[in-house]
């Protein structure tokens, strides 16, 4: 199996029903990040890792994501575990000025899978620079969420900005709805079960 790592990037408080920024659906998109959190989870033992991307503001009056705000904590949705990887990042790109780089190195990653908010901000800057430092990327497109976004007098809404995003990031990765994800990486793990068998049965 390819070795793994799934980003779970800002499912946090703010953007959910009563926070700060309300996304659009945010509930559905953190279901789905859930169920693939659930099967890195389960795949640590053969490799599998995870990690949380929590974004917390640097300017004192942001209107979101705040520093010691409730809304910038992790939805309960996805919640941290104590003991699993968290990275707090400042920017978009969930790679500046953080230790994710270092840490995907050590464990020997050569594939992330990526699920989260924004799907035009975070999750775009992430595949990006993903792909940008050869990793094989897979956005799950289910298990992120955006917004409606303004053009002059032009409200686009959030389905067309998730749906163009998404578009233009399969130029960097593949784009898959969570269960191809899951029902791939299940597939994955068993063919390399059944070649360890095989082998020290030779």
């Amino acid at each position: 199996m390819m070795k793994t790592a799934l980003l779970v990037i800002d499912i946090q408080k703010d953007y959910f029903p009563g926070g700060k920024m309300e996304l659009v659906n945010p509930l559905e998109a953190a279901k789905k990040a859930y169920m693939i959190l659930q099967c890195f989870r389960e795949h640590a033992p053969q490799g599998a890792h995870h990690v949380h991307i929590q974004h917390i503001a640097l300017k004192p009056d942001a209107p979101f994501f705040g520093k010691g705000t409730t809304g910038s904590d992790i939805h309960d949705s996805t919640a941290h575990f104590e003991g699993e990887p968290i990275v707090y990042k400042h920017y978009p790109n969930s790679f500046r000025e953080t230790n994710l780089l270092e840490m995907l190195k050590g464990w020997g990653i050569e594939r992330i899978v990526i699920t989260g908010m924004m799907t035009h901000m975070c999750v775009d800057a992430t595949a990006r620079a993903a792909a940008d430092f050869g990793f094989k990327v897979i956005i799950a497109e289910d298990a992120c969420a955006t917004r409606d976004l303004k053009y002059g007098e032009t409200v686009i809404p959030a389905d067309y900005v998730h749906k163009a995003f998404l578009a233009a990031l399969k130029s960097y990765g593949d784009v898959m709805k969570s269960e191809e994800i899951i029902a791939s990486l299940a597939s994955e793990i068993n063919a390399a079960r059944q070649s360890k068998i095989e082998n020290s049965q030779s």
